[in-house]
């Protein structure tokens, strides 16, 4: 059985884990013997690099572009120039039965997500964060209206806590480690 680093899931077999993606085994370099065929037609310029004589073609042109030489410009009246008449005064109206692909609404609203994330890599589930506490993988963000942190609901510098804009675990007065933001703290 074949157990992930990252996010312990168990597989019988694969060079990658099933759930995260993560590269299991360093495949090295196999050592062949090599020689060449007798019956191997061998190169004629020695190293591959050798100057090569090269003399012009008389008859070649030497670029793919010359100068244009003064010649008197022909039409060709049975080319189609791809413009037309003017189309002159178009009565524009909207189609009456046309289904522009919404639905009316019906005034409800799907609720938000609520209770415990499942992490969609190792099927972890646990009540908050924004980081999977097995894998470390980050969470499907859920924006929750949380009340307004006061002075004295506020914990003590240094306790542990949850940040307020991601929710991953932190400590009051310091930035939090997953997104950054300052953890307040009662003063």
């Amino acid at each position: 059985m074949i157990i992930c680093p990252v996010c312990e899931h168990q597989q019988a077999q694969g060079t990658e884990c099933e759930v995260c993606g993560k590269k299991l085994t360093a495949v090295a370099p196999v050592v062949v013997a090599v020689a060449p065929l007798a019956e191997l037609e061998q190169t004629q310029l020695a190293g591959g690099r050798a100057p090569v004589p090269v003399a012009a073609i008389p008859d070649l042109e030497l670029t793919a572009r010359q100068a244009v030489r003064d010649i008197v410009v022909q039409p060709v009246p049975e080319l189609d120039t791809g413009r037309s008449a003017s189309a002159g005064n178009v009565l524009v109206a909207p189609i009456q039965d046309i289904d522009t692909g919404r639905a009316a609404s019906d005034g409800y609203r799907t609720a938000a997500p609520t209770g415990p994330i499942v992490c969609r890599y190792c099927r972890n589930v646990q009540e908050s964060g924004a980081v999977c506490d097995r894998c470390g993988m980050r969470l499907p963000k859920v924006r929750l209206t949380q009340p307004e942190a006061t002075a004295s609901a506020l914990p003590q510098a240094g306790a542990r806590t949850t940040c307020s804009k991601c929710h991953s675990p932190a400590y009051a007065g310091r930035a939090c480690v997953t997104c950054g933001t300052l953890v307040p703290a009662a003063e």
